[in-house]
């Protein structure tokens, strides 16, 4: 499993890096950085999906890494 963000859909509300802070971080203008490009570790998993549930704009999807 991986993460996807669509930077162009997040407005910065940091949600993602205040439930997920080992995969998200902000740039300089407060829109998520994916910290875990690659496959997702699954001890890790919880979080993006809480992550992902979180985000208003739902700007994070969850996919099968292929």
């Amino acid at each position: 499993m991986k993460i996807v963000l669509d930077t162009h859909a997040c407005q910065g509300h940091n949600r993602c890096r205040i439930v997920a802070p080992q995969l998200f971080d902000s740039d300089e203008l407060g829109h998520a950085v994916l910290l875990e490009p690659g496959p997702l570790p699954a001890d890790l998993e919880a979080q993006a999906r809480e992550a992902e549930a979180n985000c208003p704009e739902y700007a994070i999807r969850l996919v099968e890494d292929s």
